[in-house]
């Protein structure tokens, strides 16, 4: 073949690559298999706000670290990606800009939770863990997990993100002075926003439950009644099956299944102690609708129901190196719309039908702190304080809620049926007392408590 021809041929082969690569960029028709589901932007949200977390955070941690001051609590570093985590030139439209809220703070939190860099970013790679079960926390949030199932990335409305701004030095400092606190482990905040798409904020977080253990049962606990019960006999599957494990039960559930956290006098000592701390912090900032999260693993069950098998889903993209590394400006456009392509298309499959494997252990840097020493969670004691057969896995989530103005007025209008008391809107100070009014009669291996 003549160097002419050779030319025209590959000049060929290149406009017609180009072609089926715009094709499959545009065409919203499922090629293969079945349509996905209507929530599926939020899994290529998802997938972008972890290639921003992996930019911006390496780029952070090649800077030396330095003592931290006033003015790194206020700061913010902006960055525009295409969906490879490139960034773009001038003239190429970008696919999300990403927002990444005080980083050196955030950096030195990290620290302080024993999280290792290198770790952290392995750990956040463009294949994620779905659950079917939701947030145990406040409705209308997302939430995904790393692929080891260490960290939760959870969207926030952006009230709870201005909160946490305003109150991240409070925090700081407070993890700085208790670092076995059971306030959740926040590791970053960020912003994504699409090309004139709206902004969500999220945050980086620890996921109080374990990868190696199967939760049996698990309560959100807030010390109130009002709305406080789930209804186990109608949660079911799609296929009118009960659901295994961890649905999350409430306050009422808690009372009406005699349940008592079982710790002996030097664990119940330990605990109510950290809780009573972590909770003056909140009532000083005016923070309230927090609540407890316990999650039970029964030993003498262990994983032989295989819950989280059943209630786990991986996404995975099928990509392959060449995919996400190249130098050409035409070639990465390319590469980028294929890409595009393939997140529409992707959908997350049951944890078994996926390549994810779960960690068999703990990581050993979570065994540093007092409430995740047993395994990656405290054990139930006897008035002996010797161990029982309960696994405790337990932490203060949903902490960025300040009892304002709407709180007031549903303080005003779910008050006029129902007791004070039992109603979940209050202010902080009286929120507060309550919730650990109600834990301190709930822990300790006494008769359980009748009144409510």
């Amino acid at each position: 073949m003549s160097p002419t021809a050779a030319r025209r041929t590959a000049a060929a082969f290149r406009k017609d690559r180009a072609r089926r690569y715009r094709e499959a960029a545009e065409n919203d028709q499922v090629l293969v298999g079945t349509k996905v589901a209507e929530g599926h932007a939020n899994y290529a949200m998802a997938y972008n706000m972890l290639t921003g977390i992996r930019v911006a955070v390496s780029r952070c941690n090649a800077k030396m670290p330095k003592p931290i001051q006033s003015s790194d609590f206020k700061t913010s570093v902006k960055l525009a990606f295409d969906v490879s985590g490139n960034e773009p030139t001038p003239s190429t439209k970008y696919d999300f800009k990403f927002k990444d809220y005080a980083p050196e703070v955030f950096r030195s939190l990290r620290i302080l939770f024993h999280v290792d860099p290198a770790d952290y970013l392995v750990s956040l790679t463009a294949q994620y863990i779905v659950s079917e079960l939701g947030s145990p926390g406040k409705s209308g949030s997302f939430l995904y997990f790393s692929r080891d199932y260490r960290f939760i990335i959870k969207t926030i409305h952006k009230a709870e993100h201005k909160l946490l701004r305003n109150i991240l030095k409070d925090y700081y400092y407070h993890v700085e002075a208790n670092p076995n606190t059971l306030i959740s482990q926040f590791y970053g905040l960020h912003r994504v926003k699409l090309p004139y798409g709206r902004r969500v904020y999220f945050i980086v977080m620890n996921n109080l439950f374990p990868p190696n253990r199967d939760i049996h049962v698990t309560y959100d606990l807030k010390g109130s009644t009002a709305g406080r019960f789930l209804n186990t006999a109608k949660t079911k599957t799609q296929k009118g099956e009960p659901i295994k494990g961890s649905q999350v039960r409430k306050d009422l559930n808690w009372i009406h299944d005699h349940r008592r956290i079982n710790l002996g006098p030097s664990k119940r000592q330990l605990f109510l102690s950290q809780l009573e701390c972590d909770i003056s912090l909140l009532k000083r900032l005016g923070i309230m609708d927090y609540s407890l999260l316990i999650g039970i693993h029964d030993l003498t069950r262990g994983n032989s129901e295989n819950i989280r098998n059943s209630t786990l889903k991986v996404f995975q993209p099928e990509l392959s190196e060449s995919d996400l590394i190249t130098t050409d400006t035409k070639e990465r456009k390319l590469q980028s719309a294929y890409l595009r392509h393939k997140l529409k298309h992707t959908s997350p499959k049951a944890l078994v039908e996926s390549s994810a494997i779960l960690p068999l252990t703990v990581p050993a840097d979570k065994k540093k702190f007092l409430f995740y020493a047993d395994d990656g969670g405290f054990i139930a004691t006897d008035e002996n304080d010797m161990p029982l057969n309960e696994l405790y896995f337990l932490g203060v989530i949903d902490c960025l809620t300040k009892y304002g103005f709407r709180k007031r007025m549903e303080t005003l209008i779910r008050g006029m049926g129902k007791n004070r008391h039992e109603i979940s809107a209050v202010p902080a100070v009286e929120y507060g007392n309550r919730f650990m009014a109600f834990i301190r009669r709930i822990s300790g291996t006494l008769p359980a408590d009748k009144s409510t």
